[in-house]
């Protein structure tokens, strides 16, 4: 029988479903139902934020199938390759003229394996490639944590578990991040920091040069990677 969630694990199972676990990793780890869960971390979050944590699991979904489906087929190539190779070997020792009947009867059976499906390969990509400041598409409010000096907080995109599979190069780039969620930022801040509101998102265009020229180059969103 599923048992309530205590204040404890709710916020353990907010914070697991923001970095990246799905509904039914968390209905088996907190011994709870599909719908408990669902209704709490939209109540939590909002239907907003909690739709775009859902569609990013998807897409993480999808390229690990298919990386999966690559990897299952690499293999039975390889062990094709090793069958064909011994079966070859064993007719040279047997008898000379059974080589020629043999390759061709493996090569009339080769079997052409379809590709990944492209659209599938080539939504994911674009959705997990980071989008430039001129194109990115902000809501009219944000917000931010700074320090108790309103010194912004950086970090390094190498922090955030969801933006791992970059290059290493890519990964030690300054980021700041911003929410879009009130309740999200708050939850994240400790008591050396504080929670401002950004009330005009245009200002991030406008200061980008100055972002630069202090080392920072990402703005990392729940969604997105913006390059400044």
């Amino acid at each position: 029988m599923a048992k309530r969630l205590s204040d404890k694990q709710k916020e353990q199972l907010t914070e697991a479903f923001i970095n990246g676990k799905n509904i039914n990793d968390l209905v088996e780890e907190f011994n709870s139902t599909k719908l408990t869960i669902s209704r709490y971390l939209k109540k939590n979050l909002g239907g907003e934020t909690y739709q775009s944590l859902i569609e990013k699991s998807k897409t993480s979904k999808v390229l690990s199938v298919n990386q999966e489906k690559s990897s299952s087929i690499e293999n039975e190539n390889l062990l094709d390759n090793k069958f064909v190779k011994t079966n070859i070997t064993y007719k040279e020792v047997d008898n000379s003229n059974v080589i020629e009947e043999d390759s061709e009867f493996v090569l009339n059976d080769f079997v052409e394996v379809a590709p990944l499906d492209y659209e599938i390969d080539n939504i994911t990509q674009k959705d997990l490639s980071s989008i430039s400041i001129l194109d990115a598409d902000f809501p009219k409010v944000v917000f931010m944590i700074v320090d108790n000096k309103i010194e912004l907080q950086t970090k390094l995109l190498n922090d955030y578990p969801a933006w791992q599979f970059l290059s290493k190069e890519e990964l030690v780039r300054n980021t700041i991040e911003i929410f879009y969620d009130l309740r999200i930022a708050k939850r994240f801040c400790t008591k050396e920091q504080k929670v401002i509101k950004v009330p005009n998102t245009d200002v991030f265009r406008i200061v980008a040069p100055l972002l630069i020229s202090r080392g920072i180059s990402r703005i990392v969103t729940s969604d997105k990677l913006i390059a400044l």
